[in-house]
């Protein structure tokens, strides 16, 4: 029986369901498609990114003798949609089965659905077992109720797993949870490991001259693109940065820098997403460093906890709460986006950095993306679908599994509590502590009122105040409402009309 196998873009592993029991007359049907490319205005590089990697797969794949039906956007044939691309394959080949693993989206996964019906195949949609944790799982790890919890989650992923565990089922280290020793501000003088560069192929090139040509005026830069694209590249991204950036990504995994975007992360995110990596392979090769003695307790747990933890809690969360997960908005925040999210011209440091650098690598770490753009998007009452669109639109890892729940639940507390136990608010002094950003402000971080004063204090004063009540109900932020009540009325009242007037001039010109 011949069967056509599905391979989206986010599933580049040999493994992947879908492929693991190919007959000798399947076919792979891959697919470069112009709705996937647009339906958002995707960062140029996050294009070039999947398309490519897409490509070498495809290769690989024919390389084993496997047939592949590969749909190039600039090919002969071609299609504008993953319905279109399966019904005409469907023609040329006449398989008497299609399979393909579980879409990672639920817009994409509701689309497979008509297929069957539509064109009077059999469709089988296989679990997506990349994961660690199955949707029926995480039902019963998370919980039933409203709030979930993460860290009670992350512990039953760790004893699951066995990473991190001594043989009495006890955490290695004494403890679940290093991360009060990940928050170290970054030394002046201490060296950032240099990254392995992968120069652009033959395949990368032809992709990257498509992508200038069709979404050149897409938000930003394909200059200097060296990001692997390969499985054997990906591999040894992975090697890399457990010899040389793991050691020390624990104690400084929350600083930021001055032109320095990187610093000791991993990168990953983007390898992993879309199947260049398995996260089962991450989580060993660091957890072999600890052991080898080569990298401490504290930064393997937090990448160990990035992967097994986060990462999976907002799949799992994704998935319960959809469909209307993106619609959520809690604190109904209606600001518009500004404009300098798309140019980086903007007074406030610290945005301009972020800003430009997710411009320059489709790429910020979380922290930037956390306490800097989601913090300020938080203060000023920015649109949680127009932050979730920009978002996406941006970030090379981004899918809308891992955006929206990131975005709506732990950025902008949009769904009330359901992902995160606190909104994640602060004012210029944490900014100022992690990073060395404040000193090349035009803003003083130290003021909270006047002209000069830095906006994220009095924002993070007159956001406090909005939602007195509801911060006030919540041990986990009744002391900012305590501290409130302690400032003098008249520095309140100041502090509030200078963000009154800094959001009016937000929504005045776009730009500030």
């Amino acid at each position: 029986m011949t069967r056509l196998r599905f391979v989206l873009g986010d599933q580049l592993s040999r493994d992947i369901s879908s492929l693991r029991d190919l007959g000798p007359g399947d076919v792979v049907l891959m697919a470069e498609v112009d709705e996937e490319a647009t339906y958002v205005r995707h960062h140029q590089r996050k294009i070039a990114f999947l398309f490519s990697a897409m490509r070498h797969f495809a290769a690989e794949l024919e390389a084993d003798g496997i047939t592949v039906d590969y749909l190039r956007l600039d090919g002969e044939r071609r299609a504008g949609s993953f319905t279109q691309a399966l019904e005409d394959a469907l023609k040329r080949h006449g398989p008497q089965a299609v399979v393909l693993t579980e879409p990672g989206e639920w817009r994409v996964l509701e689309m497979t659905k008509s297929w069957e019906g539509a064109f009077g195949v059999p469709v089988e949609v296989r679990p997506d077992d990349r994961f660690l944790c199955s949707h029926e799982d995480f039902a019963r790890l998370a919980g039933t109720g409203r709030t979930l919890l993460m860290e009670s989650f992350y512990r039953r992923m760790r004893e699951r797993t066995g990473y991190l565990m001594d043989a009495d089922g006890r955490p290695e280290g004494g403890r679940w949870n290093h991360d009060a020793d990940n928050r170290e501000s970054l030394p002046k003088r201490i060296p950032i490991p240099v990254r392995p560069v992968v120069e652009p192929d033959r395949t990368t090139s032809e992709v990257l001259s498509l992508v200038a040509a069709r979404f050149g005026n897409h938000f930003g830069s394909l200059k200097g693109f060296d990001y692997p694209v390969t499985r054997a590249d990906a591999l040894r991204y992975l090697d890399w940065f457990a010899q040389k950036a793991l050691p020390r990504f624990g104690t400084y995994e929350d600083a930021m820098r001055q032109s320095e975007p990187l610093l000791f992360h991993s990168h990953l995110s983007a390898l992993i997403n879309c199947g260049l990596l398995n996260p089962r392979e991450c989580c060993e090769r660091a957890v072999a460093a600890y052991r080898q003695g080569h990298a401490p307790i504290n930064a393997v747990e937090g990448f160990v906890r990035q992967i097994i933890g986060w990462r999976e809690f907002v799949r799992g969360v994704y998935w319960r709460e959809m469909p209307g997960y993106g619609a959520r908005n809690e604190l109904a925040a209606d600001r518009p986006l500004p404009d300098f999210f798309w140019t980086g011209e903007t007074g406030m440091n610290c945005m301009a950095q972020a800003i430009r650098e997710t411009a320059a690598n489709a790429y910020a770490h979380h922290i930037q993306r956390l306490m800097v753009l989601g913090n300020f998007c938080l203060l000023a009452a920015i649109d949680p679908r127009e932050v979730q669109e920009w978002y996406l639109v941006v970030y090379h890892d981004a899918f809308e599994w891992v955006e929206m729940p990131n975005v709506v639940g732990m950025v902008l507390y949009a769904d009330g509590g359901v992902f995160a136990t606190k909104p994640y608010a602060a004012s210029g002094n944490y900014i100022n502590r992690m990073s060395d950003y404040c000193r090349r402000c035009r803003y003083d971080v130290k003021q909270h009122t006047g002209e000069d004063a830095c906006p994220f204090n009095y924002l993070y004063w007159d956001f406090v105040a909005r939602h007195e009540a509801r911060l006030a109900a919540n041990r986990r932020t009744d002391r900012m409402v305590a501290t409130l009540h302690r400032m003098a009325e008249e520095k309140v009242a100041a502090m509030r009309g200078d963000a009154a007037a800094f959001l009016d001039g937000l929504e005045a010109s776009g730009t500030y």
